[in-house]
């Protein structure tokens, strides 16, 4: 194992490489669902994501995304749907009664589902929401803990206390819910790495099965980037982020997680399958206002409008826009996901635009940006930070 490998620990600890060659012919048969739920009580402000605090048309909504599934669900061409994810926005702000009538009307069709996973507020988590999860198969929650400074999450606007992630990790186990995935934030205004190092320390101490980390940005349209412009706040310099990045590497494979994904972790083998499926170029479908769908050889999406959504579906015609992707497309695409990954691209196997890639991966090679080992081309530590602009050197114009 060449010891530039981002991964090594991670690896070592699992004893070998689990390879995938990435390409998207040969990818085994199976596919997922995403289903976005776009409400939320209130917004955060940095989201940059579609969402609406129209909590009244809820019911509707729901109603909606089944029959947009009745419609479409034909998209998969027959393939066994593996996975199914419900992302927002805030799914966690249905009622038990609308949770149970959406899952069980996509779940009664795809009885073999491998994971199921559902994103949570941590204060939205009862025990009657945890019991009503686990009894529908949701198998797997996602919360956006993002920090457990309560000023930090008075600043973003969450709803949430630290407090209330000790009580949801409790139920959701209680519950019988025990692969619970966790959402951090680093690079806050003003944030030292010793404050962004307790905050992991006491993500280490709920020993969650999968943690994810971002690096906080400022997307414009959202209330943080107006903040940003009058000058409000500075956003965390370079030297500083990077200084988080690395020492959460270091201390969440120090801890046992493996780095699979550049910003992701989990306890061996704990994976998020659905996300997965998505850098191995598995199709799925989307269903929701602004949701996306891909079936290798397309890509489509919903229009990202909530009443234009539900109107088109109550008309009997989804809103949406279709691409047909060329082989240059498939080749950016698999750029931009693949080598987010440990396993990276097998070079091993043909794939469309092979010879572009090995070339323009020659003078990050020398950089040290990139190392090929066991036949897999993958991103080396120091790459991971400025993973964008590599990517951005290897993606067909």
């Amino acid at each position: 194992m060449p010891i530039d490998s981002p991964f090594s620990k991670g690896e070592a600890r699992a004893g070998k490489l689990a390879p995938e060659a990435f390409n998207p012919y040969l990818c085994t048969a199976m596919a997922g669902i995403y289903v976005h739920i776009p409400f939320c009580v209130s917004r955060c402000i940095y989201c940059g994501f579609f969402s609406s605090t129209l909590l009244n048309m809820r019911a509707r909504y729901v109603r909606a995304l089944l029959r947009e599934y009745a419609l479409r669900k034909d998209y998969l061409a027959g393939e066994p749907v593996r996975t199914v994810y419900l992302g927002g926005g805030t799914p966690s702000v249905l009622t038990p009664e609308l949770l149970t009538l959406l899952l069980s009307g996509i779940l009664k069709e795809n009885k073999d589902t491998e994971e199921t996973t559902m994103e949570c507020n941590p204060d939205d988590v009862s025990a009657e929401l945890a019991e009503c999860m686990s009894r529908l198969g949701v198998d797997r929650v996602s919360m956006g803990v993002q920090t457990f400074s309560n000023v930090r999450l008075r600043f973003i606007r969450r709803r949430h206390t630290a407090e209330d992630v000790y009580s949801a990790v409790k139920t959701l186990r209680a519950a019988g819910i025990t692969n619970i995935s966790i959402d951090l934030i680093f690079g806050f205004p003003g944030q030292t790495t010793k404050e962004w190092l307790a905050d992991i320390d006491e993500a280490l101490r709920l020993d969650v099965s999968h943690i994810s980390a971002y690096c906080l940005t400022c997307e414009p349209g959202t209330p943080l980037y107006a903040m940003l412009f009058r000058g409000e706040i500075r956003e965390a310099d370079e030297e500083t982020a990077r200084e988080m990045y690395y020492s959460l590497i270091d201390r969440l494979t120090s801890a046992g997680y493996e780095h699979y994904e550049i910003s992701n972790f989990c306890r061996p083998g704990m994976q998020s399958k659905h996300n997965s499926n998505y850098w191995r170029a598995v199709p799925y479908l989307g269903l929701g206002a602004a949701a996306h769908s891909y079936d290798r050889r397309s890509r489509g999406w919903n229009i990202d409008n909530l009443a234009r959504y539900m109107e088109g579906i109550e008309r009997g015609g989804p809103c949406f826009e279709r691409e047909e992707l060329d082989a240059d497309a498939r080749y950016n695409d698999m750029i931009t996901t693949a080598l987010r990954t440990r396993e990276g691209i097998d070079i091993s196997v043909p794939f469309e635009n092979k010879d572009y890639l090995l070339a323009a991966a020659e003078p990050l090679l020398r950089r040290r940006l990139l190392v090929i080992d066991r036949s897999h081309l993958r991103l080396t530590r120091d790459a991971l930070f400025i993973s964008d602009s590599v990517l951005t050197d290897l993606i067909k114009p």
